[in-house]
């Protein structure tokens, strides 16, 4: 294996203030990505969506929590299937809604399987977050999530809810510690699309995500 290059403390410090400065350069170019952000567009959707929940069927407006902002969260959970590893990866990672919620903004998360199986779930995992059941499949099928996840992010204006971000795939990893924690290390997260130097262990992407108490414990 091709560990990294041993050097002296003061050629170590030479290159850890050169790549920082790059990481500096790069946390500017998220801030003017996050300031674009605030300034796109948004288009109106229906708020009588419904969705079922422990306490029974609510509409879209609901999951707001009175709130003025919602992040959703759409979980790959079918009805009758295994949970998705990637989203059972993400949602371990979800700090006390208390932060979020300082700001006026809510957190959900929305799948087909039906509350029973969902329940299950969030039990085992020992999950908290408010987790709802989509009724019917108009509100998947508009937001193209039938077999995928994806995070929306909404805005409440009154009676009136206005989708205003929406990512899927590599762009949910930026709200994941997991991911931003292995990025940090050597042999990185170990997957084989990464440019890794020779000899460093990689295998498949995704192939290792388990549930947490799936995983063979060192």
């Amino acid at each position: 294996m091709e560990l990294p290059t041993v050097v002296s403390e003061e050629e170590w410090q030479r290159s850890q203030k050169a790549l920082l400065e790059k990481e500096k350069q790069a946390t500017r170019a998220r801030d003017a990505l996050a300031a674009e952000r605030r300034r796109q567009p948004m288009v109106e959707i229906s708020g009588d969506y419904e969705f079922e929940g422990p306490e029974g069927v609510v509409k879209l407006g609901d999951l707001f929590g009175g709130r003025s902002q919602l992040l959703l969260y759409h979980f790959w959970h079918p009805p009758g299937g295994a949970p998705c590893g990637g989203c059972s990866m993400f949602t371990d990672q979800i700090s006390p809604l208390a932060h979020l919620r300082a700001r006026d903004t809510s957190f959900a998360l929305v799948s087909t399987a039906p509350q029973e199986q969902i329940q299950a779930l969030k039990d085992r995992m020992g999950w908290e977050v408010p987790w709802y059941t989509v009724v019917g499949d108009a509100f998947q099928t508009e937001r193209g999530t039938t077999e995928y996840f994806k995070l929306d992010v909404y805005l409440r204006d009154g009676d009136r809810v206005f989708l205003t971000y929406s990512t899927q795939g590599r762009g949910v990893e930026a709200l994941g510690s997991v991911w931003t924690f292995l990025d940090l290390t050597p042999f990185g997260r170990q997957e084989e699309w990464e440019d890794t130097p020779p000899g460093r262990p990689q295998t498949p992407p995704y192939t290792w995500w388990r549930l947490r108490d799936e995983y063979e414990t060192r």
